[in-house]
């Protein structure tokens, strides 16, 4: 990439200090970026990193300009939001130089089921399987060996990478990403046990993922046994995460890796569950629940609660307990001194 700081500030509506127009030809971060890289001050603890960065250009806050101490002369674009102009500069370089999506024709070695139905400018990579009754929306993509099953159904402007498995009737929303090796619609955990032996209960639901949806690589996402396991406009999941049947997740979630969510369950919107969560069947976690990392969260949680630990418990609690439980080698000591003591005395 190459990009002058005119352009730059352009993207952002920021506002340029420089007495020269020098050329970027990277990002990076602060202690990482040399003179020819841009980068960017996104939370003030890391100021100091200002006296010692050889970027060629640093995006600051706007409230920064009548800071005269900062310890960084070089090129500076002020900007009301660091963070997120950081963003918009991302989103332009990938516009401008990562490989664009492919379109048009599918590819010869794709088998794609007369019957299934493709949107206007969308594409079907190499090895892909369309099935009966499938659909594909406008100007969605599909990378080699990605599989569609019968009459499920794609929404405009989706990107389903390598070796994506959309089973049988499930359906995803406009502006989708699934990242390669993500299973959609498994069949649910569900097994019954007669005479001695787990007879497996049919799974006849099945899953849909409405709009703006991104799911990371190696996730998981089990079909309903019946009706639906539904997750929510503009959720976010991430790598290595299991939604079993059931399960409905709100809107605007954020799912870490390596979460599980039990059969039946019920996220709220706007709720964050931390890496290494774990959710019980038939919970209830209200909007805005934070739940942290490695906890367990299980029956109903109220609205905007933080949860921690395992059982989970209210954050203070929590943190308070995690304390104490530090304080138990000293309190076991005493409590033995003690003892000791006044077995001394009674045998005296």
């Amino acid at each position: 990439m190459k990009l002058t700081l005119k352009e730059i500030a352009s993207w952002v509506s920021g506002e340029l200090k420089s007495s020269t127009n020098i050329v970027i030809h990277g990002v990076a971060g602060l202690e990482l970026a040399t003179s020819k890289e841009l980068s960017y001050l996104g939370n003030v603890k890391y100021i100091d990193l200002l006296k010692t960065t050889q970027a060629g250009c640093v995006l600051l806050p706007l409230e920064f300009k009548s800071r005269p101490d900062l310890g960084y002369s070089g090129p500076v674009i002020y900007v009301p939001n660091t963070q997120w102009a950081f963003v918009q500069i991302l989103r332009g370089i990938e516009k401008e130089y990562k490989p664009k999506h492919p379109r048009g024709t599918p590819h010869p070695t794709a088998f794609i089921h007369p019957t299934a139905k493709l949107g206007k400018h969308s594409s079907v990579g190499a090895g892909c399987v369309v099935e009966e009754g499938a659909e594909i929306g406008d100007f969605s993509v599909l990378y080699p060996q990605a599989y569609v099953g019968h009459h499920a159904k794609i929404g405009k402007h989706c990107l389903i990478y390598p070796q994506v498995v959309l089973r049988e009737n499930c359906e995803l929303g406009d502006r989708v990403i699934v990242h390669a090796g993500t299973v959609i619609g498994s069949d649910g955990y569900g097994y019954l046990l007669q005479n001695g032996k787990h007879e497996k209960i049919p799974q006849i639901g099945r899953v849909v993922i409405e709009e703006e949806v991104e799911i990371g690589a190696n996730t998981t996402i089990d079909r309903a046994t019946t009706g639906e396991t539904r997750i929510g406009a503009g959720t976010k999941i991430d790598n290595l995460v299991q939604i079993a049947h059931n399960v409905k997740v709100g809107k605007n979630c954020l799912i870490i890796s390596q979460v599980g969510v039990a059969g039946s369950s019920e996220l709220g919107d706007s709720v964050v569950l931390a890496g290494q969560v774990g959710v019980a069947d038939h919970a209830k976690l209200g909007n805005r629940v934070v739940v942290g990392a490695q906890s367990g969260a299980m029956g109903n949680v109220p609205d905007g609660a933080i949860l921690f630990g395992s059982p989970a418990r209210p954050h203070r609690e929590a943190m308070r307990l995690h304390a104490l439980l530090g304080k138990l080698p000293e309190m076991y000591e005493t409590l033995k001194k003690l003892t000791q003591e006044r077995r001394a005395k009674s045998e005296i």
